[in-house]
């Protein structure tokens, strides 16, 4: 075929089977941009952890207000395009508005993602120092975009905050909807795999081991059978919870309470009480009372006495 007759078939195809960004109209966020956005942010974040040359306190003030100045403009852009594909009025303006905002909280999420590489630096043994989680750990990539967006996520930016999360899921394998709310002092230790939903919740010092999904257990349908947006469809994970590698906890009405323990591979998708441990005996997940002083070993591994089962005691119930 001639490339004339591709060209055509392709603007054919563009016109018939859609997929082309809004040439007439509103155009999209530009991935190349949102991707450098992240990029920027990261330093900001993290001043003197990324750049080539190393940064000396003469120089901080500077660099900052040059980096500052960059995600400014780039983020009123890009936030004025995701509204003006939303239809918002005076798109402009209220681009303007919410970059100002967003920028006045980084501050404060300098601090909770400080608490993250805390988190980081005291559950993995193999850690050496705290500049080797920053620079390394795939954790504090994927969590920082995801506060970041999760703030816009609520400040109603409609694609941005998805496209920012994408590109820590892209670079680690691990995907954490915006909309998700993270507490303090958390951990993903390996991070591959790691799915969490747009509705779940996670309290404070909850770690992850890798493969671990928060999801949905199914999607409510309308009348015309698509799905129902807005509801609550991802769990609920309490304060100081650890859950093990490849474990799925799944439901919005499903909750596990503080303190408790997910063992590898469990399937979940029933409340646990606090101070619980979930792990499989034969062919069955059963729950029992955490005992007391009981620890987490391993790295993806199970609790103390409970690996294969054994040892556990009266008062397990199955799930």
């Amino acid at each position: 075929m001639h490339l004339d007759a591709i060209k055509q078939a392709l603007l054919d195809s563009y016109r018939h089977d859609g997929g082309i960004n809004h040439v007439d109209g509103a155009n999209l966020p530009s991935q190349e941009s949102v991707n450098q956005l992240a990029a920027d942010c990261m330093h900001l974040l993290f001043p003197g952890y990324f750049e080539e040359q190393g940064l000396t306190e003469s120089v901080l003030p500077a660099h900052v207000d040059q980096l500052l100045r960059k995600i400014d403009q780039r983020l009123v852009t890009e936030i004025e395009k995701c509204l003006r594909f939303a239809k918002t009025e005076h798109a402009a303006t209220q681009a303007r508005e919410r970059t100002t905002a967003f920028l006045a909280q980084l501050p404060a999420l300098r601090k909770l993602i400080q608490t993250d590489v805390t988190a980081a630096y005291q559950g993995d043994p193999a850690a050496r120092s705290v500049e080797e989680i920053i620079v390394a750990y795939p954790c504090v990539l994927v969590i920082s975009l995801q506060r970041i967006a999760h703030v816009l996520y609520h400040q109603r930016v409609p694609l941005l905050p998805r496209m920012l999360t994408e590109f820590a899921h892209e670079r680690t394998g691990c995907d954490i909807h915006p909309g998700a709310r993270l507490g303090d002092h958390f951990f993903i230790d390996h991070g591959t795999g790691v799915v969490i939903g747009e509705t779940a919740t996670i309290g404070s010092h909850v770690k992850l081991y890798q493969g671990v999904t928060l999801g949905a257990k199914s999607f409510e349908t309308d009348p015309d059978g698509n799905p129902v947006k807005g509801i609550k469809r991802h769990p609920d994970i309490g304060d100081h919870v650890t859950i093990y590698a490849h474990a799925t906890v799944l439901g919005g009405d499903t909750s596990v309470g503080a303190h408790s323990i997910i063992g590898s591979n469990v399937w979940l998708m029933k409340s646990i009480p606090a101070d619980s441990v979930a792990l499989f005996k034969g062919d069955s997940v059963v729950v029992r009372s955490r005992r007391k002083n009981e620890s987490m070993v391993g790295h993806g591994g199970a609790t103390n006495g409970a690996g294969n089962g054994s040892d556990v005691p009266e008062g397990e119930w199955q799930i």
